[in-house]
């Protein structure tokens, strides 16, 4: 999956760069994007168990920075949903809660509900960093 800045399209997966972090969500229109919580800053982390997958406006979802489009390889077209299932699937799931910053975020919120796969490439970023640290913590001893 590659990123653009470019117009969103009914169903496409977006994301939006936040400090060292991405937000996820999955567009309908600049009225409505659907996302695992609000963009994680500071105050909207605190209490995890508060958050909820929710409804937003393109603004809000933004905090003011650039909007990415996901471009899909000819394989992930293939495997995807389609744009009506994912929106009407990321609807089904607004008020859903359990979210995790490692195990059930926005990254897992969006492939689940495009590829009906509960991944994120953040998350595994963070296990490989985490393996390399350790390993060389491992070797200087």
């Amino acid at each position: 999956m590659k990123w653009e800045y470019k117009d969103c399209q009914y169903g496409d997966i977006i994301r939006v760069k936040l400090g060292s972090v991405y937000h996820y969500g999955i567009f309908a229109s600049d009225n409505e994007v659907i996302a695992f919580g609000l963009p994680p800053t500071a105050e909207n982390l605190q209490n995890q168990q508060a958050i909820k997958v929710l409804a937003t406006d393109i603004d809000v979802f933004s905090c003011g920075n650039l909007v990415e489009t996901a471009v899909l390889t000819f394989k992930e077209r293939m495997k995807r949903r389609s744009p009506e299932q994912t929106v009407s699937l990321a609807r089904e799931r607004i008020g859903e809660g359990g979210y995790n910053i490692i195990h059930n975020n926005c990254e897992h919120f969006v492939n689940d509900v495009v590829f009906g796969e509960k991944v994120s490439q953040q998350e595994r970023s963070v296990r490989e960093e985490w393996r390399r640290f350790q390993s060389e913590r491992s070797n200087d001893q």
